[in-house]
């Protein structure tokens, strides 16, 4: 059964052009960096806020420098223009594609087909270089107000080159450090207050915050959904909008994730973002794929009949999305409505034939089905030996309509044991059937030598 799963709902790609060749001296960087910091440390030049703005610029450059000449799609040619001879290569992959990797000191850029495609940034010339150069713009403007412009210059190209860098992380699996860097982007655009801080980067930082807590455990995933929760909260209150909604079930799922420290308080969170986020984006099939299944995964949290009308409405829009079929097949069984649940995974089937979800599920439910009717017959007293066995043999009929489906779903994958399991216990029980002598010997020893 598909459960709770954190879907991509987004992505990011940001125009990243090359500019002007400035290659990575380290020596140099250091020196500029322990000059600067001398300075502020000097009580006279301290005491200046145009010391600390030279200062947050030094460390705003040295945190930009050894990315700053690269760009997706940049030709191959221009990195050794730009960037020099690498100190070595060797090959790789990226997103599944055969990459040629160009290994600098501070970076490694992956090249697909003659382009740049990505880097990771392997170390920095200092530590906190770009949380240093927010805390010093800041506080160059707090001692002069005057400093307006050039820290606002500032502080723009920062978050520009932080929201650059979230971009590449992002790209290399990064997630957790992305999701930084997109905070950090939007923290540097506060530092003034007349600039608009782009809560678009609050955003990211929420959605990657939210997918790495999706893959951690234990205490680390509480903290992470935690902070997830906190990100997409001053995202909203920082003026967020996005026209489909996704915001939403990203919330839904910081609640969820944080349901064992206590259902009660976070169960009721969990629903409140998925029907505040269905109610204004109504057309929003992944907040309403989010309500199908925790509405069927977690008892009691509300009637599973609320959402037909919903999942109706969206099918006649979008008659083909296999989501909003399966999670009317899982809604429909909730409802013990079985007929209505089984025709929702034949249109699964129906969409991807040669999948082993579909076909495993169209089976799994019938047998649903036919397990109802089997409790309804042991349960119906006073019932005659001869009438019993009519409808047990009507209920057997019933049993025999998945064992095609379970052959399908066991001919794509032969590996799943429940498929299996169910086709030897299925043909044993039919076993009487024409046919189903022969299928039960087969399935049974394969079953036996599994």
């Amino acid at each position: 059964m598909k459960k709770l799963v954190l879907m991509v709902v987004a992505a990011m790609v940001l125009a990243m052009p090359a500019v002007n060749a400035q290659k990575v001296n380290t020596d140099s960087e250091v020196a500029k960096l322990a000059k600067v910091d001398a300075a502020i440390a000097d009580a006279k030049k301290g005491a200046k806020a145009a010391t600390w703005v030279a200062h947050a610029k030094a460390y705003a450059d040295a945190y930009a420098l050894p990315t700053k000449e690269l760009g997706r799609g940049v030709p191959e040619q221009m990195l050794m223009m730009n960037v020099g001879r690498p100190e070595g290569a060797f090959e790789s992959q990226f997103a599944g594609y055969p990459a040629i990797v160009y290994s600098y000191e501070y970076v490694d850029v992956y090249v697909v087909n003659g382009m740049i495609e990505g880097w990771d940034q392997k170390k920095a010339i200092k530590e906190n270089l770009a949380e240093t150069a927010i805390a010093s713009y800041a506080k160059a403007y707090e001692m002069d107000p005057k400093t307006e412009s050039k820290v606002a210059a500032g502080v723009l190209n920062l978050a520009n080159s932080l929201a650059i860098q979230a971009d590449a992380l992002n790209n290399m699996g990064k997630v957790a450090d992305a999701a930084y860097a997109f905070e950090l982007a939007f923290r540097a655009q506060q530092v003034i207050p007349s600039i608009k801080a782009d809560p678009n980067n609050l955003y990211n930082a929420g959605m990657l915050t939210t997918m790495h807590a999706a893959t951690l455990q234990g205490e680390e995933a509480l903290a992470a959904f935690n902070k997830g929760e906190k990100i997409f909260a001053d995202a909203l209150a920082a003026g967020f909008k996005d026209e489909s909604g996704n915001i939403y079930y990203y919330i839904f799922h910081c609640f969820y994730g944080q349901k064992e420290k206590n259902r009660d308080e976070y169960l009721p969170k969990a629903k409140e973002a998925l029907l505040t986020g269905i109610k204004l984006y109504p057309k929003n099939t992944t907040i309403l794929d989010g309500l199908m299944q925790f509405y069927t995964a977690e008892e009691g949290v509300g009637d599973p009949a609320e959402l037909t009308g919903m999942i109706e409405a969206s099918l006649k829009e979008d008659p083909t999305n296999y989501d909003l079929w399966f999670g009317r097949g899982r809604v429909y069984n909730a409802m013990k409505q079985y007929d209505e649940c089984i025709k929702s995974f034949e249109k699964c089937v129906e969409l991807r034939p040669d999948e082993f979800e579909p076909n495993f599920y169209t089976a799994y439910f019938i047998i649903e089905k036919a397990n109802a009717e089997v409790e309804k017959l042991n349960s119906t007293p006073n019932m005659s030996y001869q009438l019993y066995e009519e409808e047990n043999a009507k209920i057997n009929l019933i049993f025999a309509e998945a064992i095609p489906w379970l052959e399908k779903a066991y001919a794509i994958n032969p590996t799943d044991g429940a498929t299996l399991e169910y086709l030897n216990m299925l043909c044993f029980r039919l076993r009487d059937l024409d046919g189903m002598m022969d299928k039960y010997n087969k399935y049974h020893e394969l079953y036996m030598n599994r």
